[in-house]
C-alpha cells in the first residue's frame, strides 16, 4: 500500500490539493512538513466525506497565481522524500 495519495480538486472558490495518508496518525507531522512551501496559504486537516476514503485528509490551499499542477508535483516529490527518509 502506498503511504499517500494526492488529488487536485478544482472547486470554483479555490483549487486545492487533497492528501490522503494511509496512516492517519501522521497527519499532523505531514502538515508541519508541508509548511515550508511558501506557495501554500493554509493547510487544514479535514474529515473526509465519500466512499472508500480514509477518515481524514490534509487539504492544501495555495496562494493566488500559483500553478497547482507544479505544486502538486513538488508536494508529491517532497512527500516521497519524507517517506523514504522515514523508512531508511
Amino acid at each position: 500500500m502506498l503511504p499517500f495519495r494526492s488529488e487536485i480538486r478544482n472547486s470554483p472558490s479555490q483549487p486545492t490539493i487533497k492528501i490522503f495518508l494511509s496512516d492517519e496518525s501522521l497527519d499532523e507531522r505531514i502538515k508541519k512538513h508541508l509548511e515550508h512551501f511558501k506557495e501554500i496559504e493554509v493547510i487544514e486537516i479535514r474529515e473526509s466525506i465519500g466512499q472508500n476514503r480514509v477518515n481524514e485528509n490534509i487539504t492544501v490551499f495555495l496562494k493566488d497565481e500559483v500553478d497547482i499542477n507544479k505544486m502538486k508535483q513538488s508536494i508529491d516529490s517532497s512527500l516521497w522524500w519524507y517517506f523514504e527518509e522515514d523508512n531508511a
